[in-house]
């Protein structure tokens, strides 16, 4: 009997855990949920952040240490971040020139704006958001730049908000390994070569209980998404911001199409278990590992261009969330403040969407910091921050599984591109978590 693809065990996972949200719902079970399946999921993601940062450092050292060329790193790096710039700037395009045509804004009345004003202007999680946007706003305009250089590499792997602090040590380190030679440099590399086997095999080990890690994600997502009637009165608004999404992923496949000659649905179906993880997460540095081991085993994309283009697309590329600026923040200005919705304010949000995207932490809720930051840049009135939130706060989850779904699959594409460049791609050979066991069992 043929076994069921990973994808489609997922799939049902997430399928059965909303089903039993919604009975939860129903028999007053969320404290049964909080206690004994939320942290099934908790755990599942701690694994995935667990293998993070020692999966970064390994791959991409092997990476560039494989090319044996610093010159076609610079290429691989120059395009990559090209590319990514490109990507995010149609993303947030899309996401203007939708919320224009269908002003969402238009439909939300004052009674609704009051009754999720009362609910959530006032909550520490929104308060928190404006404190955070307002502390990344008031540093320097290279302070990203600067951000990205650590004072210790230890504490920087510590900490998976620190990837871009990670991955600058581990090109430093890979590149001087370069410099040094391949006969003194060979201790090292096997060191990390092991290592990386070593992580894929740990990614391949966690991804036997995904299913029921997705199940106990969605479950407990569907017993604290709030007030039924608040989601039904923003339903325009969050139409608007999937469309939006749907229309990126149709963008993607035409690149894979049309650049790679690979087939879009092939492409998808490859990637769908790391799609439904980024889904059921919402955070792209968690499913990074996945993603990882899903590309180049199951794609086909070298780990010399994988290694460097997914960490670094999972901390700069936020096509999903970019899309989500924009839309979020002219919607917020069609309801409260119609008088800002001006050619150069929209302009503005292209530029600071971008700028704020690179600087953003791949976790879930960030894209409410940016949206704060997007405000401010267009003078967008400080006293009505609280209320502008609020207004979106009630579909935010929801819309963060989704558009993190879509960075993860921006992510994969524009590694698929560069590796075809730079003549990387080639035919996928997947690997099981059961190998080895023969031999050792």
């Amino acid at each position: 009997m043929k076994k069921l693809a990973l994808h489609w065990k997922i799939m049902i996972g997430m399928v059965l855990g909303i089903l039993f949200g919604f009975l939860a719902l129903q028999l007053g079970w969320q404290n049964f949920i909080a206690d004994w399946i939320k942290p099934l999921g908790t755990i599942f993601v701690k694994l995935l952040k667990l293998i993070a940062v020692p999966l970064i450092v390994a791959s991409l050292i092997k990476g560039i240490s494989d090319l044996k060329d610093i010159s076609k790193f610079k290429n691989i790096g120059v395009r990559t971040i090209l590319i990514y710039i490109g990507t995010t700037v149609v993303a947030i395009t899309i996401g203007l020139v939708l919320v224009n045509i269908m002003q969402p804004g238009d439909g939300i009345s004052q009674e609704t704006i009051d009754k999720l004003t009362n609910t959530y202007a006032k909550s520490s999680s929104i308060t928190s958001k404006i404190t955070e946007a307002s502390k990344q706003q008031s540093s320097g305009p290279l302070q990203f730049v600067v951000d990205m250089v650590p004072d210790n590499a230890v504490s920087a792997m510590s900490n998976n908000k620190a990837m871009l602090q990670v991955i600058f040590f581990t090109i430093f380190l890979g590149i001087s390994m370069l410099l040094i030679g391949e006969k003194k440099a060979k201790p090292l590399k096997d060191f990390f070569d092991g290592l990386n086997d070593a992580i894929l095999k740990m990614v391949d080990l966690i991804m036997l209980v995904s299913p029921y890690a997705v199940f106990a994600l969605l479950a407990n997502v569907v017993v604290t998404s709030g007030d039924p009637d608040i989601l039904l009165a923003l339903l325009k608004y969050a139409g608007v911001v999937v469309l939006g999404l749907l229309i990126m992923v149709a963008f993607y496949c035409l690149l894979v199409s049309l650049i790679t000659k690979k087939n879009p649905l092939w492409f998808l179906k490859q990637l769908s278990p790391a799609q439904l993880l980024a889904f059921s997460t919402s955070s792209s540095a968690a499913t990074l590992p996945v993603t990882m081991e899903r590309v180049e085993e199951h794609i086909g994309v070298d780990k010399e261009v994988s290694s460097f283009v997914l960490p670094v697309g999972a901390t700069i590329n936020m096509d999903g969330t970019s899309l989500y600026q924009a839309v979020a923040a002219v919607f917020v200005m069609q309801v409260l403040w119609p008088e800002g919705l001006g050619f150069a304010n929209q302009m503005s949000i292209v530029l600071t969407a971008l700028l704020a995207s690179i600087g953003s932490a791949a976790v879930p809720g960030a894209g409410m910091v940016m949206l704060v930051i997007v405000l401010e840049s267009i003078g967008f009135p400080k006293d009505l921050y609280p209320v502008a939130l609020a207004l979106i706060f009630a579909v935010d989850r929801p819309l963060d599984m989704l558009r993190t779904t879509i960075n993860v699959t921006g992510d994969a594409t524009v590694s698929m591109i560069v590796a075809k460049s730079v003549g990387k791609l080639h035919d996928p050979k997947p690997k099981n978590w059961d190998d080895n066991y023969d031999a050792v069992k």
